[in-house]
């Protein structure tokens, strides 16, 4: 980035997605995100004058360009952002002019370059028309001076400009932003965190599809340890990072009990299946006191003995009313992993905590619904889940 320029704008380029939408469903998802990005913006004290809505593009007004930048691309529904300078006019020679006192900041000695203008409106003059005389411009005033080359297939630096009616802007980078869906233009969902990898990338990936997260970990200790508990309160944290504005809260539910009826009470081989399903019946509970649509989860085909196909479809029958959203279904340990370092969630998740000593030496990897049916007639459902409902409660994040 131009260290020495006064970037005093902020070009926000919409997810791709948007634009397949009917035109009343583009405009709520467009107000969705400028609300989100205005969320982001206070929340880190970023100043901005004002949001002007294009056809295609969002231009913020800031004095805080690279910050409001480095901030939105964070945001979900957002392809890419660019500090910018707003020129005075869609006039030729002030658009020439402004892209050369760019140029003369962010190119380096020697570098390769490439002007590209995006233009919406009626004008003297074409995009190509842009791109000729800027590049012509910059080399005639300092191209010897500085070793200056044009490189139209891979330039060190790329001059963009965009025009629109009377307005223009200027910059010379391309912040790739995280991409999808508006959070908040799709229902809310519950999701399973464990504190582990697989559910925080599953929760991350639903949200940017546009659902807001309502964060459950069951706390089964003695199971488990302290440290356990503290992962994924962290995890929560990161999570809510990704929905600032939204609800920043881990919904905790006291498990150990549960989990250690069905270890005296059950075969020892279903332990974990037994373990997930009374999840699943106390999660479907909270869908319903917050309204949301549905469960997610971070199973993964195989990952564990749990997750068979056979396995999960076993779980998937203890969830009476709500779908179980497995986002993660298809991957493989190396790309959830690559996605946790994304999401500046993988260090956590990593951290060495106490495996589960509830889980059994040889779990069943191809249960049979009867028999887990049969087993959960030694335990008194309802009264469990009660429970655990009365027994939640909501940590302030």
């Amino acid at each position: 980035m131009s260290e020495h320029v006064a970037f005093d704008s902020v070009v926000v380029r919409f997810g791709g997605e948007l634009w397949l939408k009917k035109t009343w469903t583009r405009r709520r998802y467009v107000r969705c995100l400028i609300e989100n990005m205005k969320r982001v913006l206070k929340r880190y004290n970023v100043e901005y004058s004002e949001v002007m809505r294009r056809r295609g593009r969002l231009f913020l007004k800031t004095k805080e360009a690279a910050e409001a930048a480095s901030r939105l691309s964070r945001v979900f529904g957002i392809s890419s952002v660019s500090p910018a300078l707003e020129i005075g006019s869609s006039k030729l020679e002030d658009v020439v002019d402004k892209c050369v006192f760019l140029a003369s900041h962010a190119l380096d000695e020697g570098n390769s370059f490439a002007v590209r203008c995006r233009r919406v409106g009626e004008h003297p003059y074409s995009s190509r028309d842009v791109c000729r005389e800027v590049g012509r411009r910059v080399l005639d005033e300092f191209g010897e001076e500085k070793g200056l080359s044009v490189n139209l297939k891979r330039p060190d630096m790329v001059l963009g400009v965009e025009v629109r009616d009377n307005e223009a802007f200027a910059f010379s980078e391309v912040v790739k932003g995280v991409g999808g869906m508006p959070l908040g233009t799709q229902g809310r969902v519950v999701c399973l965190l464990s504190g582990g990898v697989d559910s925080a990338v599953a929760g991350w990936l639903v949200m940017k599809r546009g659902c807001p997260l309502v964060p459950l970990y069951f706390d089964c200790k003695p199971y488990t340890d302290e440290i356990t508990t503290e992962r994924a309160v962290e995890i929560a944290k990161v999570l809510c990072d990704w929905a600032v504005g939204f609800p920043r809260r881990l919904h905790v539910v006291p498990y150990g009990h549960v989990l250690g009826a069905i270890v005296k009470n059950c075969p020892r081989r279903l332990t974990c299946l037994l373990c997930k399903r009374m999840m699943y019946r106390v999660a479907e509970v909270l869908v319903d006191q917050v309204r949301a649509e549905g469960i997610v989860t971070g199973e993964a085909i195989g990952e564990q003995a749990s997750q068979t196909l056979r396995n999960l479809r076993v779980l998937d029958r203890a969830a009476e009313k709500y779908p179980v959203h497995r986002p993660i279904l298809g991957f493989d340990k190396a790309e959830t992993e690559g996605l946790a370092r994304k999401i500046e969630a993988y260090k956590i998740t990593a951290r060495s905590v106490q495996g589960c000593k509830a889980v059994p030496h040889k779990p069943a990897t191809k249960a049979k619904l009867e028999e887990t049916v049969e087993a959960e007639a030694k335990l008194n459902i309802d009264e469990m889940v009660e429970h655990c409902v009365r027994e939640l409660r909501v940590v302030d994040l």
